[in-house]
């Protein structure tokens, strides 16, 4: 192994929203942070030396990418995700919640209904809310700890809804599905079926676990790349997210223009300069950083899965296929969420995500995010069993 993952890096006292703010949020100061969708592991170091040399430089002003850029996340698609990029199609944002809000009000009305498929990505529903959108839902399936699409629930809710754009979530989080080619096929010739554009969020495409491949949706179908606005960023697989860059591709030259007029009424224009510099050399030179990082997320899913078992049999681990993220069953406890909450927040001491957030249908569920060393893992689940025994 080139890079060391059990390394514990201390990021109290550095601004980081997952360890210094849970006071702030209403948290205890001394709480063991497993919540946000951000790693506590250091980097490639390639991006760090380029951002270094970005530092010393000593000038920070407005700044653009050049086609070296896109060459590169264009090589990353193409080898990982048999996707050719076009240039033509590239629109780069501060991030995939920012985009989705803006293909939001490119493409729909207020009172136009958007659909998404909960539980889900909580952000989902402040984006499609505070744009006085109208929320439908097309609640996964639970059937003996797997989610599953109910195609029949999607199509009747676009039909009676009228329906005009969907979110999806591939890989999906927090239940974790990497959905099947069949599957994806199956909801976007419904989409095309009644007209309802697609926001594809694939920001997790790179953390598949095996056995499983993600398939860029857009990629399927010449028409679903007509239809579809793809959001990516090298923000989860590479730690990056404070940096604020993401890359968004959209085929069709009508909604692409929609899209930019959209960004553009916000007032933005030109990405953080680390952001491009990170971006470019993470999918440059972080192949081998990555390859490693799976392996570690791999060891830890192994550890959290057999202690479970072992130790927790009452708390049921719903087998992720892909992200770092793992979605936790505790409805068998029988606690009410108030008392759950209670539970580890105060007797354990963690701050999870409540699944509450992620739906109604979320609800005896809790986020937990094992990229971080394993000796945080381990730490955090002896604090959770020594709550649950006592």
């Amino acid at each position: 192994m080139v890079y060391n993952f059990d390394q514990v890096i201390e990021r109290k006292n550095t601004l980081s929203l997952k360890y210094d703010f849970s006071k702030e949020r209403g948290k205890p100061e001394d709480i063991l942070p497993l919540w946000v969708a951000d790693m506590d592991f250091m980097t490639t170091n390639e991006v760090i030396s380029e951002l270094k040399k970005c530092v010393e430089l000593g000038v920070y002003g407005y700044s653009e990418s050049k086609e070296d850029y896109f060459k590169v996340i264009q090589n990353w698609y193409q080898r990982y995700f048999q996707w050719h990029l076009e240039p033509s199609w590239l629109i780069k944002t501060p991030g995939v919640v920012f985009a989705i809000s803006a293909a939001i009000r490119a493409y729909t009305k207020e009172n136009d209904s958007i659909i998404i498929q909960t539980p889900v990505y909580y952000p989902f529903y402040e984006v499609i809310l505070d744009n006085k959108r109208n929320l439908v839902t097309n609640p996964l399936l639970l059937k003996n700890d797997h989610y599953e699409i109910d195609f029949i629930d999607f199509e009747r809710k676009i039909i009676e809804n009228n329906v005009k754009l969907f979110i999806l979530c591939s890989p999906h989080n927090p239940v974790g599905r990497v959905w099947r080619k069949d599957e994806l096929i199956n909801l976007g010739n419904i989409c095309l079926k009644h007209n309802v554009k697609v926001i594809s969020d694939e920001i997790h495409c790179d953390f598949t676990y095996p056995g499983h491949k993600h398939y860029v949706f857009a990629s399927l179908d010449p028409q679903f790349l007509m239809n579809t606005v793809t959001c990516t960023s090298p923000s989860k697989t590479f730690n990056l997210a404070g940096l604020q860059v993401s890359n968004i591709f959209i085929p069709n030259l009508k909604m692409k223009k929609k899209f930019e007029k959209a960004v553009a009424q916000t007032g933005y224009s030109q990405l953080n300069l680390f952001g491009l510099v990170a971006c470019k050399a993470a999918y440059e030179f972080g192949d081998i950083w990555l390859k490693e990082l799976k392996l570690y997320l791999i060891q830890n899913l192994d550890y959290i899965r057999n202690f479970l078992k072992n130790e927790l049999p009452l708390v049921s681990l719903i087998e992720p296929e892909g992200t770092y993220l793992v979605w936790l069953d505790f409805r068998k406890l029988n606690l009410s969420e108030e008392k759950l909450e209670k539970l580890i927040v105060e007797k354990a001491g963690l701050w999870l995500d409540s699944g509450k957030m992620f739906g109604i249908e979320g609800v005896g569920f809790q986020r937990i995010n094992i990229a971080c060393p394993i000796s945080i893992l381990e730490k955090a689940l002896f604090k959770l069993k020594e709550a649950l025994l006592s």
